[in-house]
């Protein structure tokens, strides 16, 4: 009880706190709360200045003495004693219409923050505390200001290190073998031209010395979900509501890459679960952000442009099906043989990642079983039949709140 009370506190309704601490207050003011082993006798008094007669309480008379302790209380201003009973119900009434009114507080995680750096023009970042929006940092103010600290991670194209710019904590990453230079400075041109809530924030770039400076998000890579959920810190977070937040995070991310200012972009670095995983983020406030753009190629549906992710045969069911190899296994993989595809085969691994984000913590079950249709449409063997990343975006947001508002609902019956 005391735990739901500190709860209904914490919710900012200051008239219903006043008025449950008031109830609280008088109860204990009164002999009947605070002392439930002693008698109470009424006592009448006469004001004639007034015309009316009032009453006072005292305890009863042990001797004579007491008469003149009478006659002080009777001028006393007039106080009504509260039975037990009562106060307690009056509490729990007050406690009851708290929960009822914070049940979305309760039920609904609070909105993500969008980060700074989407209120910045173009070539500025702002992140953490910063109140102004800075340059992006020169090769000059990489070489002197930013100090390496560690390795925190390495892929085929760079090598990301763990580094510190003015007493922040900030990821460099640094290109790890030439012959992969294309890749690093498709990546770069991506993360300039893309700058949104959706991608990591740029700070700063050198050709020269092959460096990108980014922000730095120490819960790391989207693999590191289950494991950073398992952390105590982190159970009131690992919760169906959330994790479905992730998804939409994840499907929002998709869609504007498909609308993005540099056109249809396909996240062809997607070839296996783990793969998709190491590409996104997962920020400290639990929401996503897209951080590997290496290998994002454009569509051009009125140009016919197309594109094919890499130049080797692909295999298994997590790519779409129009990224295999058409012609069976007698004829020899040829990348010039090979067809080309669009955008919706990033469409087809939406359920699979949906899957491993919503985990299999109580609920998630439900959740799939709202996203079935949509799931089944995105599997869909002809690419024109499944839905676009924006449909899929509006079918999770709509599931998102049908199942908040049923759990709403049936806590406020409850009460």
């Amino acid at each position: 009880m005391q735990e739901a009370v500190a709860e209904a506190q914490s919710c900012s309704f200051p008239s219903a706190n006043l008025l449950f601490w008031y109830f609280v207050a008088e109860c204990f003011q009164t002999d009947a709360c605070d002392q439930p082993g002693h008698r109470v006798t009424q006592v009448s008094g006469w004001r004639p200045e007034l015309g009316e007669r009032r009453h006072s309480w005292k305890e009863p008379a042990e001797d004579s003495s007491m008469d003149g302790k009478a006659q002080d209380s009777s001028r006393s201003l007039p106080r009504r004693a509260v039975p037990p009973a009562v106060g307690l119900l009056l509490s729990m009434a007050l406690m009851n219409a708290l929960l009822y009114l914070c049940l979305d507080w309760f039920f609904i995680a609070p909105p993500h923050s969008t980060p700074g750096s989407t209120h910045c023009p173009h070539g500025h970042f702002r992140m953490g505390q910063m109140k102004n929006c800075s340059p992006w940092l020169s090769c000059e103010e990489l070489r002197t200001e930013v100090r390496q600290l560690k390795r925190v991670g390495e892929g085929a194209v760079k090598r990301v290190f763990l580094s510190e710019w003015k007493e922040r904590k900030v990821a460099l990453s640094r290109l790890s073998q030439l012959e992969m230079k294309e890749d690093f400075l498709h990546g770069l041109e991506m993360l300039k031209g893309l700058q949104s809530k959706h991608v990591v924030t740029l700070l700063g770039f050198c050709e020269d010395d092959n460096t990108i400076l980014t922000e730095y998000h120490p819960l790391g890579s989207l693999s590191n979900l289950e494991a950073t959920l398992n952390l105590s810190k982190y159970q009131n977070v690992n919760t169906w509501q959330r994790r479905l937040q992730l998804a939409v995070d994840y499907v929002s991310i998709i869609n504007y890459l498909h609308h993005s200012p540099l056109g249809t972009r396909v996240m062809c670095d997607s070839n296996d679960l783990p793969k998709t995983l190491s590409q996104y983020l997962l920020t400290s406030n639990f929401s996503l952000l897209v951080n590997d753009l290496d290998a994002l190629p454009l569509v051009n549906h009125s140009s016919g442009m197309l594109v094919k992710c890499g130049h080797r045969e692909l295999h298994g069911d997590f790519v779409a099906p129009e990224q295999l190899w058409p012609y069976g296994e007698d004829t020899p993989f040829d990348d010039d043989l090979m067809p080309s595809y669009d955008e919706k085969i990033d469409i087809w691994k939406i359920p699979d990642v949906s899957s491993f984000l919503l985990g299999h913590v109580e609920g998630s079950d439900m959740v799939r079983f709202h996203l079935f249709d949509i799931h089944k449409a995105c599997k869909s063997q002809s690419p024109a039949e499944r839905p676009t990343a924006q449909d899929i975006l509006d079918t999770y947001k709509k599931v998102l709140n049908l199942l908040r508002d049923t759990m709403v609902s049936q806590m406020r019956e409850m009460l």
